[in-house]
């Protein structure tokens, strides 16, 4: 495969999947302890790969969960973060200046802090109350970020009785690390024209639905914005008719990610519109995927895993494509803002 070490890949998301036990008892602990909600914090891209943990809860369980921007809480504030609240702040570097302000505050409240850090040896890797270390960079942490994620929010349902599955659900996602790497094997011959779809447009409507369209904002907002400087409109396939419809007309570059959980539906309406009126509809499906072993009910769960750890493939492709690499940066950490 292009640009891509096998060993080093499953090290790291063997790594996230080693964290499960470990992020299960500290949740328990602070069930246990009468924890009354959990905040999911973060800064950039790091905030929406939470997102997928957020609608499971949101849609399974009782229990309160809240999602904000780091940036803007530290402003505000919330009436219900207080000292029996879970926060969770992610953030590969450890550093990332907005969360860093925000676990000062969080802490200044007295509630319990999970950090989900990919360097020990920072603010957020020694300030947490309970630090979660797996070393990551930017072409591996999204799969890793979402599989920490999804095992505290499934261990919020396991210990409030919300789920009677859990045992058989944890131990698929175990396989998922060689899975993932069997994904990326029978993707590498297709990732090149993908890639040449990106590179071949200076803008894309970018849409998707359900757990899938955390990984959609993600990726153009993340990767073709800010590594790849081509301009996306990211849009909910919910929102998809209320507005961005009208922008589609021939020459539009549509891109659709397709999941497998409940709101499908809604991608393939956006899939029956589009091609009447654009000659550009791409779509990347994870139904395509083999994933031996994997139950339906997972595979809903681990739509946007899937996505990223394909769409990582083609990135590799379009930063050679386009002599761009990655890496490059005008602003981010370059200027003062």
């Amino acid at each position: 495969m292009l640009n891509f070490d096998e060993q080093r890949f499953l090290r790291i998301q063997s790594g996230a999947v080693a964290l499960g036990p470990r992020l299960d008892a500290v949740i328990r602990a602070c069930l246990d302890k009468g924890a009354e909600n959990i905040f999911f914090l973060g800064t950039g891209g790091a905030a929406i790969l939470m997102q997928p943990a957020v609608q499971l809860l949101q849609r399974k369980s009782c229990f309160p969960v809240f999602a904000d921007l780091a940036a803007e809480l530290v402003v505000t504030g919330s009436a219900n973060l207080t000292e029996k609240s879970i926060v969770v702040i992610p953030s590969l570097s450890g550093t990332t200046k907005e969360s860093v302000v925000l676990l000062d505050k969080v802490k200044e409240i007295g509630a319990t802090v999970l950090t989900l850090v990919g360097h020990e040896d920072t603010p957020l890797g020694k300030g947490g109350d309970h630090t979660f270390v797996n070393f990551a960079e930017d072409d591996t942490s999204c799969e890793s970020f979402y599989l920490q994620s999804l095992f505290i929010a499934l261990s919020i349902l396991r210990h409030r009785g919300e789920i009677d599955n859990c045992e058989q659900i944890v131990g698929e996602l175990e396989r998922l690390p060689q899975l993932l790497l069997d994904v990326k094997r029978s993707y590498e011959a297709k990732a090149e024209h993908f890639a040449k779809i990106l590179a071949g447009s200076d803008y894309h409507i970018i849409t998707a639905a359900g757990n899938a369209w955390p990984e959609a904002s993600y990726y153009g907002m993340c990767i073709l914005e800010e590594m790849q400087w081509i301009r996306t409109r990211p849009v909910h396939a919910s929102d998809f008719f209320h507005g961005t419809l009208e922008l589609v007309e021939k020459g539009v570059s549509v891109i659709l990610f397709k999941g497998e959980d409940s709101l499908r539906p809604l991608a393939e309406r956006v899939e029956n519109f589009a091609p009447i009126y654009t000659d550009k509809l791409t779509v990347l499906d994870t139904a395509q995927f083999d994933l031996p072993g994997i139950s339906a009910e997972v595979r809903g769960l681990v739509s946007p895993i899937v996505l990223a750890t394909v769409l990582e493939r083609i990135s590799a492709h379009l930063e050679v494509m386009r002599n761009h690499p990655l890496t490059t940066r005008r602003y981010y950490k370059r200027v003062a803002y």
